[in-house]
């Protein structure tokens, strides 16, 4: 494996985009790869901040119907039934060995339904993208991450476009024909967008391209493709 190699694979298993084989291999490998332990150790470093990028979810709108649908339906009142004679016998003996269990079961119950309800109300996980943009090179420069909210991008590594050029982003879904313009990047080297012609969607594929001025002026690159990634499902999502 070439330091190049390396580097990028230590970058999906971090990103985790490495199928579940692949990152296990990874993990079976670290201690006693030392060269391979460095390059994640590296990239655990370098995509800390990143974690900044993910935006809080406010719960959905019809959490409570689904609480409510999700609970059974209170059981029918059964008619008092005249309890015999020696009932009264067995009360204190009845009071005193059940007392403890009763008061167990009405807090396993309450226990259990408020865990219920716990679960209930976390918000339906959206499901998330990734991927790192390569150089032709293959040296990774940039980190997208991508769901039904839209696309965030970051550099790994800064570097301003050359003067009289700008960086422009594209994105090309699979069965496209033409790619769809996101905007231009930054001089930060740091763009979110919320596309609303185009969703992000797993194998869809992520462009840079070097433009004039203002951007593409036909509405489809016409500078050469700087940094090139597909998006593919995080693992642990």
């Amino acid at each position: 494996m070439t330091p190049e190699e390396r580097d990028a694979l230590a970058a999906e298993y971090v990103l985790g985009t490495l199928e579940a084989r692949e990152a296990a291999a990874v993990a079976a490998a670290l201690p006693t790869d030392a060269a391979l332990a460095e390059a994640v150790a590296a990239w655990e470093a370098r995509l800390a901040p990143l974690t900044a990028l993910a935006t809080p979810e406010a719960p959905p709108p019809d959490l409570w119907a689904r609480i409510e649908a999700a609970l059974d339906p209170a059981p029918a009142k059964a008619a008092p039934r005249k309890a015999p004679w020696w009932s009264s016998l067995l009360d204190p003996w009845r009071e005193g060995a059940l007392g403890g269990w009763r008061a167990g079961a009405l807090g396993a119950g309450a226990l259990a339904a408020g865990l219920a309800a716990f679960i209930l109300l976390q918000p339906e996980p959206a499901p998330r993208l990734m991927t790192v943009l390569l150089t032709e090179s293959d040296q990774p420069a940039w980190l997208v991450e991508a769901d039904q909210g839209g696309l965030r991008l970051a550099s790994l590594n800064p570097r301003p476009a050359p003067e009289g050029r700008v960086l422009e982003l594209w994105a090309l879904p699979q069965g496209a024909t033409a790619p769809t313009s996101l905007g231009l990047i930054p001089a930060q080297g740091r763009i979110s967008v919320s596309p609303s012609t185009i969703q992000p969607s797993p194998g869809m594929l992520i462009e840079i391209t070097l433009e004039p001025p203002g951007g593409s002026p036909i509405g489809r690159p016409t500078g050469p493709i700087l940094f090139i990634g597909r998006l593919a499902p995080a693992s642990g999502t």
